[in-house]
C-alpha cells in the first residue's frame, strides 16, 4: 500500500519506471519465452546459445520470433493508478526497463502515460548499473526519480532522487532509503511459498489415490503391494505437479481472461514465471526416477502421460469431446499404474468404470465453465472447443456416464471374480445406490451453480462426499 495518499502537486522531476515487477507482476523475458515455448517449441531449443552471446542478445532473439499482448499482462493496479494521478498533474514520466525495446513499446503505447521507452537494444542490457549510467546522462546525477522493485534495481537508485519501491517488501524499502530519499511504497507482503503450494496443486494428489484401486479391490493389502502403490502415488504426485506448472505457463493469456483462473500465481503475477520454468522439469524427472526403481513400465507410462497432457495443454483441449475423454484416460492411467507396480491381473470392470466414472467428472468441469459462459452472455469458453449452446448436451452426456459407470459396477457384482474376493456379493449392491446418489448430487448442486470448484476440490471439502466413501468402505468390508 502507498504509504499515503495525498494530491500531488506539480514535480518538475522526472521520474523513470521500471517495468518488470514493477509496472507489471512479471517478467516480459520470461513472458515472452512461456510464449516461445508454446508457439515456437524448437526454436526455444536455441536459447542456451543466445544466452551465451549476452542477456541482451537473448531477449533481442526472443522478441523477435514472439508477440505478448500488453492488454493481458497484469499490472500493479494501485501503483498504475498513482502513475495516472503524476501524469495528470503534468509529470514527465519514463519507462526504463531492461526489457528489449521490442516488449517495452507495446507495453508504454497501451498504458499511454509514458512520454519515452529506454530499453535494451541488443547490445546493451539496460539494467543494474547500465540503467543508471543512462538516467545520469539523460537528467544528470539526482536528476530523476525511480521506481524499481527488486535488488537489481540497488545499483539505480543511488543515482536518484527519490526511491519508489514497488511490489517488493519492507526489507528492500529499508535498503533503497539507504541509497537515497525513500518516496512512496508499494509494498508486496503476500507469501510467495503460499503461492506455489497453490500453484502445485497439492489438493489435486487426491487424484492419485486411483492407483491403491487394484490393491484394494483385490484385497491384497500386504506390505509390498502397499509400498509399490505408494511409490507410484508419490511419482504421479511429481509428475503431475511438474504437467500442472507447463500448463499454466502454456495457458498465460487464456487465464487471464478466464472469470478465475485469471487468479492463478502465474497469471496474477503473484509467483515469478522462472520459477515454474525450472521446477516443472525438475519435478517430472524426480517423479521418472522413483518409477524407474519400481519397473521401467511405469516409466514409460509416465513418459505417455506427461506427453499426453503437454499434448492436451497445447493443442487437445481446444477439441470438444477429444478433450473428455483424454482426462478420463489420463485418470485411468493411475489406475494402470497400480496394476504395474503391484503386479495385479488387470480387471476390465474396474477400467471400464474408471473410464466412464472420470468421463462424467470431465464433463462435469466443462459444464462449470459452459455456465459461466452463459451467465456473462459470452458465446464462446475461451481455449475450448464449446460454445454456451452445448451446456445441456454435455450435462446429458455427463449423467449418461456417471449413470454407466453405476451400471458396470452393478454388472461386476455379479461376475464370478466378485464370488473369490466377497463371501456376501449381494451387500455389495448397496454400493450402487450411494455412487448413484453422490453422482446425481454434485450434477443437482452443478446445475445450481454451487459448485465453485474443481469436482475433486468440491469433494475435499464436502462432508456429504466423506460420508459416502466411508459407507462404501463399510459396505466392501461387510461384503467380505
Amino acid at each position: 500500500m502507498a504509504d499515503a495518499v495525498t494530491e500531488p502537486k506539480i514535480n518538475p522531476v522526472p521520474l523513470a519506471v521500471d517495468l518488470d515487477g514493477t509496472l507489471i507482476r512479471s517478467d516480459m523475458l520470461w513472458e515472452s519465452f512461456a510464449r516461445l515455448l508454446r508457439h515456437k517449441p524448437f526454436s526455444a531449443l536455441l536459447f542456451p546459445i543466445w544466452w551465451m552471446q549476452g542477456r541482451a542478445y537473448l531477449k533481442q532473439q526472443i522478441a523477435a520470433r514472439v508477440e505478448v499482448n500488453p492488454a493481458a499482462l497484469p499490472y500493479h493496479e494501485e501503483f498504475l493508478a498513482w502513475l495516472r494521478e503524476q501524469k495528470r498533474f503534468g509529470r514527465k514520466l519514463v519507462l526504463a526497463t531492461a526489457s528489449d525495446i521490442k516488449m517495452a513499446k507495446p507495453v508504454a503505447d497501451y498504458v499511454g502515460l509514458f512520454d519515452e521507452v529506454m530499453a535494451s537494444d541488443g547490445k546493451t542490457n539496460l539494467r543494474d548499473n547500465a540503467k543508471r549510467h543512462a538516467l545520469e546522462k539523460k537528467f544528470g546525477v539526482r536528476g530523476f526519480d525511480y521506481a524499481g522493485n527488486s535488488s537489481v534495481d540497488l545499483g539505480v537508485w543511488p543515482g536518484a532522487r527519490e526511491a519508489i519501491v514497488v511490489n517488493a517488501n519492507a526489507s528492500l524499502a529499508q535498503r533503497a532509503g539507504q541509497c537515497t530519499k525513500l518516496g512512496p511504497t508499494f509494498l508486496n507482503n503476500s507469501s510467495k511459498f503460499a503461492a506455489l503450494v497453490r500453484v502445485l496443486r497439492p489438493h489435486q494428489w487426491v487424484k492419485n489415490l486411483i492407483v491403491f484401486l487394484p490393491v484394494i479391490t483385490s484385497h491384497q493389502l500386504t506390505f509390498w503391494p502397499l509400498l509399490g502403490a505408494l511409490g507410484a502415488f508419490a511419482a504421479f504426485c511429481l509428475c503431475a505437479s511438474g504437467v500442472y506448472l507447463l500448463n499454466d505457463l502454456m495457458d498465460l493469456d487464456a487465464d487471464r481472461q478466464h472469470p478465475t483462473k485469471c487468479r492463478r500465481p502465474f497469471a496474477a503475477g503473484l509467483l515469478p514465471l522462472q520459477v515454474g520454468l525450472v521446477l516443472s522439469p525438475t519435478l517430472i524427472l524426480c517423479g521418472a526416477y522413483i518409477a524407474s526403481e519400481l519397473t521401467a513400465n511405469l516409466v514409460w507410462l509416465l513418459l505417455v502421460y506427461v506427453i499426453a497432457t503437454t499434448a492436451y495443454s497445447l493443442q487437445l483441449k481446444r477439441v470438444a469431446l477429444l478433450d473428455v475423454f483424454i482426462l478420463a484416460g489420463l485418470y485411468t492411467s493411475r489406475l494402470i499404474a497400480g496394476h504395474l507396480v503391484t503386479n495385479i491381473e488387470f480387471s476390465s470392470w474396474l477400467l471400464m468404470f474408471s473410464m466412464f466414472i472420470f468421463l462424467s467428472l470431465a464433463l462435469m468441469k466443462r459444464f462449470q465453465e459452459l455456465r459461466q459462459v452463459r451467465e456473462l452472455n459470452q458465446v464462446d469458453v475461451q481455449g475450448r472447443g464449446y460454445t454456451a449452446g452445448d451446456l445441456e448436451l454435455v450435462a446429458t452426456l455427463g449423467l449418461v456416464s456417471g449413470s454407466l459407470a453405476v451400471l458396470v459396477l452393478a454388472l461386476y457384482v455379479n461376475s464370478p471374480q466378485v464370488q473369490l474376493l466377497y463371501n456376501h456379493r449381494v451387500v455389495l449392491l448397496l454400493v450402487c445406490p450411494l455412487l448413484m446418489y453422490w453422482i446425481a448430487r454434485v450434477w443437482f448442486l452443478a446445475h445450481r451453480g454451487q459448485m465453485n470448484a474443481d469436482p475433486t476440490a468440491f469433494a475435499l471439502r464436502d462432508w456429504p462426499s466423506y460420508l459416502i466413501g466411508g459407507l462404501t468402505l463399510i459396505v466392501m468390508w461387510l461384503a467380505t
